[in-house]
């Protein structure tokens, strides 16, 4: 019966998987127009950012478009001016440009949003078959030079040149994040015309494609995966049993093996529920943990808390906070784990939109509240 689940469970995740690949990026519900300051001189002192932060945001039309947060955490700038939403963006960490798509077409911006340019047309989009030449997912190499991109496969665009070459024809692939080292790049793909989809890992060296050995009913999908700084490996982690396995894992980079962290079932009819792990400059992990029950488990609401704990996921776990997080939808770390931005909806509605606060590691530090609303949350350089 386990197994009967586990892949009734699976087969549920290729259907909406597909749904959730096959659409451009919209920020969901009604939201205010983001805020847009004016850049003003700010000391070393007033800065509590690391790096300036960019996210999605809404203009007074209510379009999605891009916004930059300077390191003082206050100053806001509105960065695309599009008459259409905004679809997925990347930033380039060298120069802080940004690549991203509107109306089926790629388009790169300074980090400033001057010099606007129109990389690639993908051309009106077929309504009987959209995704025959729709263009999405650009992603910057950490070099800065290349943008993988999706449009009629997998697509690598040299910045440098203006050169794009197909190098994996015919699926559906979705890029999703380069490896530090820019040597391999992580992978969403869409098999047409069936429901498969899964992660992979490609290596534009010898344009190839690694695939994922899974084991204890682990199943990856649409780039949850967090690349270690070192880039040999990546930990996996999801928070809630339904259309993914709850649990955390470890993938080895170069041969796809996954190697089970905290199985899914934690004993005693409780799950093990984890989030947006990420392996510090300290050598420790730190991640969203709950240990729930069946019916929180299923809720997609669990009480998430910050953890810290060695490498392998469990050893030393302690609790960095008091603070739950039922309604957490996306995390960005620190690089040194000193806290961790969360964005998270204001009530038990997907459709409300995403509150911006900033979390420190250390308990005594309060919370500092950054944005009302804000998504897709990047840091520049």
């Amino acid at each position: 019966m386990k197994k009967d689940f586990r892949l009734i469970a699976v087969l549920l995740t290729l259907v909406f998987a597909v749904l959730a690949c096959s659409s451009s990026f919209e920020v969901v519900g009604t939201q205010p127009p983001s805020p847009d300051q004016s850049d003003t001189p700010t000391t070393a002192s007033d800065q509590i950012l690391p790096h300036t932060l960019y996210y999605f945001g809404t203009d007074n039309a209510g379009l999605t478009q891009i916004f930059r947060m300077e390191r003082d955490g206050r100053t806001v700038k509105q960065i695309t001016h599009e008459t259409v939403a905004v679809g997925r963006y990347d930033v380039s960490r060298v120069d802080g440009s940004v690549a991203y798509v509107a109306n089926n077409q790629l388009l790169l911006i300074a980090a400033d949003g001057s010099d606007r340019r129109l990389l690639l047309d993908g051309g009106p989009l077929d309504p009987n078959s959209p995704m025959e030449n729709r263009l999405y997912f650009p992603v910057f190499s950490p070099d800065g030079q290349t943008i993988a991109y999706a449009y009629h496969g997998l697509n690598l665009y040299q910045v440098t040149t203006g050169d794009s070459q197909l190098v994996l024809p015919y699926e559906l692939y979705r890029p999703e994040k380069y490896s530090p080292d820019g040597a391999k790049l992580l992978m969403t793909v869409n098999v047409p015309n069936s429901d498969a989809t899964h992660d992979v890992i490609y290596d534009p060296a010898t344009n190839s494609i690694v695939n994922f050995n899974y084991a204890d009913g682990a199943f990856f999908c649409c780039g949850r995966e967090k690349w270690t700084q070192d880039s040999l490996s990546f930990y996996v982690a999801y928070p809630a049993m339904g259309m993914l396995s709850p649990g955390l894992w470890k993938v080895d980079a170069a041969s796809g093996n996954v190697t089970t962290l905290l199985p899914s079932e934690a004993g005693d009819g409780n799950f093990n529920l984890a989030d947006e792990p990420y392996l510090a400059s300290d050598g420790q992990l730190y991640y969203f943990f709950a240990n729930a029950s069946s019916a929180d488990s299923y809720s997609d609401r669990a009480p998430l808390q910050i953890v810290r704990t060695a490498p392998d996921g469990v050893t030393g776990r302690i609790v960095l906070r008091p603070e739950t997080f039922e309604t957490l939808s996306e995390a960005l770390w620190a690089p040194d784990a000193s806290f961790v931005i969360v964005a998270k909806t204001p009530t038990d509605s997907a459709n409300a939109g995403s509150i911006v606060e900033l979390y420190y590691t250390d308990a005594a530090k309060s919370m500092v509240p950054l944005l009302p609303f804000g998504q897709r949350l990047q840091w520049g350089p």
